[in-house]
């Protein structure tokens, strides 16, 4: 099993920043690609970005691109997700995930493993 578990959710101004972790423990975690995705209240969890097993590849949502930067420090078994000029509309709990192939993916079904997510309030 591979464990995750997310840090770094709060309270900010519009326009403002936080960095997110997710750090991993139980398996090599170099052999996983990672995902952010988020899920505000009443809609369906949505992708946010997605970087492969090396760092060396990632993606983005459009309503995340530009603002938002995936990284990954596979020496320290962590992932982070800077996100900058926060809107209102960002507010959401915020999941990392996991799943055992090179490349990560937009689609939720495809990680196996999940952390149990933290919340990030964006005010206006």
């Amino acid at each position: 099993q591979l464990q995750l578990l997310e840090s770094g959710g709060g309270l900010v101004e519009a326009g403002g920043s936080l960095r997110l972790s997710c750090a991993a423990s139980g398996r090599t975690f170099s052999s996983y690609a990672m995902g952010w995705f988020r899920q505000a209240p009443g809609k369906e969890r949505e992708f946010v970005a997605a970087i492969s097993r090396t760092g060396g590849y990632t993606e983005y949502a459009d309503s995340v691109k530009g603002r938002f930067t995936f990284s990954r420090d596979n020496a320290k078994n962590t992932v982070y997700l800077q996100m900058n000029s926060l809107k209102p509309e960002d507010t959401a709990v915020y999941y990392c995930a996991a799943r055992d192939r090179l490349y990560g993916s937009s689609r939720a079904h495809e990680y196996a493993y999940w952390g149990q997510g933290t919340q990030v309030t964006v005010s206006s």
